[in-house]
């Protein structure tokens, strides 16, 4: 093959290649019941789940149940807007069933 093509080629890969998004590590015991108030509806999902499948794990239950996870994460945002400074993983184990 043509050298200039190969060079031409590596060249092109290299400056098409997107750089990798960051990871974002989050510690469960630090979040407050008002930082997951103040996230946006998308993480606050994520968050729930989280906590959801680590609730069940504590229990051994290897099932996800949607019913089960709305009523969480509806019965955990009306305990968090009254302890507002309250650990979120603490008070998610504390109320959610």
């Amino acid at each position: 093959m043509n050298r200039k093509l190969l060079i031409a080629a590596a060249a092109l890969a290299a400056i098409s290649v997107k750089p990798a998004l960051a990871q974002v590590v989050v510690n469960m015991d630090q979040i407050t019941c008002q930082q997951f108030l103040d996230a946006p509806p998308e993480r606050q999902a994520l968050i729930a789940s989280w906590v959801g499948g680590y609730f069940s794990a504590t229990k051994n239950l290897n099932l996800f149940e949607l019913r089960y996870a709305k009523r969480n994460t509806a019965v955990i945002v009306k305990y968090c807007k009254k302890n507002k400074k309250d650990s979120f993983l603490s008070s998610f184990l504390k109320v959610a069933h």
